[in-house]
Formats: C-alpha cells, structure tokens, sequence
C-alpha cells in the first residue's frame, strides 16, 4: 500500500512533461550554438576562386568572430539582419584575410584580405600596389596553376607581395595586362575598408564597384570575422568523376592549416 503522500502521474500529463522538456533542451542546444557561432568562430565554405593561391576552391574555413567585434553581422550566416554599429571594435590590420558580407546582399559572405586602412591612399600601376604613395614590395616566385570554378586549370604567375608590417603573402596573375592593373589613387574613408582578392586577375574587390558586382570600399560594420585556419579542402572537380573516386579528392595536406 502506498503511503498517503504518494504521488502518481497521470500518463498523458507525464507525456506532456517529456516533450516539454524534450523541445526546452533542443531551444537551449541551438542557443548556445547561434551564440557561439556568433561570439567565438564559424566555419564557411570557399566556393571561388578570387583568393588562390592562399585559398583554394573546396576550402573550409574558420574564422574567428571576436577579433573585429561584434555588429548584426556577426550573427550567424542565416540571420540577416539591418546593419548596425559594432561594439568592443577594432580594426583589422593590413594583410588580414578576412570574411564579411557583401554590401550588395548581406546574405553572402565573402573572403578577401585587407590591403588599406581608413585614410590610406591605395592605387595600382600595372599590376602593384601602392599605399600611401609607397609601391608595395613585390617579387616573383615562379608559375602556378590556377583553378576556376568548373576544375578547369589555367597557368598563373605567382608573386610574393609584403605590405607595411613585412606581412607577406603569395598572389596569382593571370594575364600581363588586365583592366583592374591600373587604379588611380582613391582615399580610403573613415569606417570602411580597401580589400583585394589574392587572385588578381579573378577577383571583383575594392577595385570594383558594388554596381558592377564587386565590393567597392567595404564597411567595416559588415565585418564578420578574421579567417585563422583551413579545417577541410575538398577538389570540387571530383564531382565529374566516379562516386567512388571522390575520396581521393580530399586534401588531407591543407587539413588545419594556418592562413597568412
């Protein structure tokens, strides 16, 4: 017999519990991870060219959040959300690759590394960079191949650029001549940035207009995050090949890497 102070449930009510509690845990689980996607780091997916050779097509990235601080860009890549002001902000610093949204629709992320700060005058002649009316230095470092977005491969000249700071990285060039080569000096402004693809000839950048489909000068409230590693790379030309080769089209020697 049980005592008179115990306790049944009633099935439909203990049921009732269950799934409360069931859909409680799954809200707490996708919380903390829209929260830490949104203040620690988020992976993204490398689907272009325009950073070869740093970044190459395949790539998974990760880039950290709190480096810049944090605006409604920050938030996770399905939120869009109206700009906003950001706060605990700092600015990247120059040779930084960074991902952000595309002024032209911040439902996209991009990738491109910092080449001018607010107030830097930048322009381009043939092909070399100049900040502040100092050529960049410049030097060539033998061929490469480029890919594009099909798995085509395309000869490139790689050359090992260093910013102010001595941060060095490697680009592509394509062509000899290209039309984005030569850019007369324009003036960073206040709150935005100067940001170029390391694959110079295939890179619509602060070289190009919104209009036109590039990034113009890029806020720096659209800021997402600093890009620190590559987690994963996977050739996306296998996909014209046999399901059982595809394997083979995995990168095991860009897995967890460094980005420079």
């Amino acid at each position: 017999m049980k005592a008179p102070d115990d306790k049944v449930m009633h099935p439909t009510k203990a049921r009732t519990q269950s799934w409360a509690k069931s859909i409680a845990d799954i809200v707490v689980i996708v919380l903390v991870v829209i929260v830490a996607k949104t203040a620690i780091a988020e992976p993204y997916y490398v689907p272009s060219g325009s950073m070869e050779p740093t970044l190459m097509i395949g790539d998974e990235l990760l880039a950290t959040k709190y480096p810049y601080g944090y605006g409604s860009a920050s938030l996770p890549n399905f939120i869009v959300l109206p700009n906003t002001p950001r706060f605990l902000g700092s600015l990247p610093k120059r040779g930084d690759v960074v991902v952000f949204r595309w002024p032209g629709d911040r439902s996209q992320i991009w990738v491109k590394r910092v080449i001018g700060l607010p107030g830097d005058r930048i322009s381009l002649t043939d092909g070399r960079v100049s900040i502040n009316g100092t050529p960049v230095g410049i030097k060539a470092d033998g061929r490469g191949q480029a890919e594009n977005e099909n798995g085509a491969l395309m000869p490139a000249a790689r050359f090992i650029e260093t910013l102010p700071g001595n941060r060095q990285h490697t680009i592509f060039k394509l062509s000899g001549i290209d039309p984005l080569d030569n850019v007369p000096e324009v003036v960073v402004p206040p709150g935005h940035l100067f940001v170029m693809g390391d694959n110079r000839d295939n890179s619509a950048d602060s070289r190009v207009p919104v209009r036109a489909g590039g990034v113009g000068m890029l806020p720096v409230d659209d800021l997402v995050g600093r890009v620190e590693a590559i987690v994963g790379s996977w050739d996306l030309g296998m996909m014209h090949k046999p399901i059982w080769t595809w394997p083979s089209g995995l990168r095991f020697s860009r897995f967890f890497t460094a980005v420079h």
